[in-house]
Parts: structure tokens; sequence; C-alpha cells
């Protein structure tokens, strides 16, 4: 039986068509931070219409805050080395 562990755990329904368009695998794959805790639900957001869509919300543990960019993080874990910064003149 197949079925989603993110999606279990908050009590929502799962259906494989929800995998095509989850956004946890990429979030993962460009994210590895110990301290990133996912939440997921099954809501209809407006760009997609009335298909139902995987929607992703992320707290980091250490900062104890709201990432609002799971795929870059908090930006308190793990800073972008200084070549990427951006400086104000």
């Amino acid at each position: 039986m197949e079925e989603c562990g993110l999606l279990k755990a908050s009590n929502q329904d799962w259906s494989a068509d929800l995998c095509r368009t989850c956004p946890v695998p990429e979030i993962l794959q460009a994210n590895a931070c110990e301290f990133l805790q996912l939440r997921a639900s099954v809501g209809r957001p407006l760009t997609a219409g009335l298909q139902r869509r995987v929607q992703v919300a992320a707290y980091c543990q250490k900062s104890r805050a709201n990432v609002h960019e799971p795929q870059v993080g908090c930006g308190e874990c793990h800073p972008l080395p200084p070549m990427f910064e951006i400086r104000s003149k």
C-alpha cells in the first residue's frame, strides 16, 4: 500500500495523483538541513484551478522561524558564502 508519510502525519487524505506535482522531493534534494521541518497539507491553490496540490510549510528548529523558501533554508543554519551575498553601495 502506498501512502505519503508527511500527509499522513498531518491527517490529510493522500492519492497517487498528488505525487506528480508534490514539491517535497525537490525541497529535500535542494536542502538537507537537519533542522528543517516540513508540514504538508492538500489544497487547491488559485494557480492550480480545481486540481488538488500538496502545499508545504517549513520551519527551522534551530532559528525557531518559519522558512519562506524551503529549498534555500532560513539563512542562519547554512549562510551563503560571501561571494554570493548582495552588497549595497
